[in-house]
């Protein structure tokens, strides 16, 4: 199992063959399209990340220790972000989940290639998965 660091540069790597923003959203694109669909009972309104533009569905569920993440959005390059951060966090333990440093964001040039409201979109995400880490870590301490 590659820790999140690891995740992080294989992102970056992935990223950075390509110069042009227009091949990076298209990326960004793709990654969404291949995301498994989320399961019709998780597109519930308790699991619509607030503060997204686009609609953005988050479930959660603890398997074996580690926080398992899935989810949906009806934007195209929104459901590449959110597929950008599971490949990262997903599969992971609380602990490495809140300790974890997603400079990938940064990295790839996404913050600064957002829209304001996206940009907030993406850190609604980010909050939403470590405040799921949170939950798990103390419903099992």
């Amino acid at each position: 199992m590659k820790t999140i660091d690891e995740l992080q540069e294989e992102v970056i790597e992935e990223f950075s063959d390509f110069d042009d923003w227009m091949d990076k959203y298209q990326l960004l694109i793709d990654l969404g399209n291949e995301q498994e669909p989320l399961a019709p009972q998780y597109k519930t309104e308790q699991n619509l990340i607030e503060g997204c533009q686009s609609r953005v569905w988050l479930q959660a569920d603890m398997v074996d220790g580690k926080v398992i993440f899935q989810a949906e959005s009806d934007a195209l390059i929104v459901k590449g972000i959110v597929t950008l951060l599971i490949k990262v966090l997903s599969g992971h333990t609380p602990d490495e989940i809140l300790a974890a440093d997603l400079h990938f964001i940064d990295a790839i040039g996404l913050r600064e290639h957002l829209s304001p409201t996206r940009s907030n979109g993406l850190l609604a995400m980010v909050k939403q998965m470590r405040m799921y880490a949170l939950a798990f870590k103390a419903k099992n301490a």
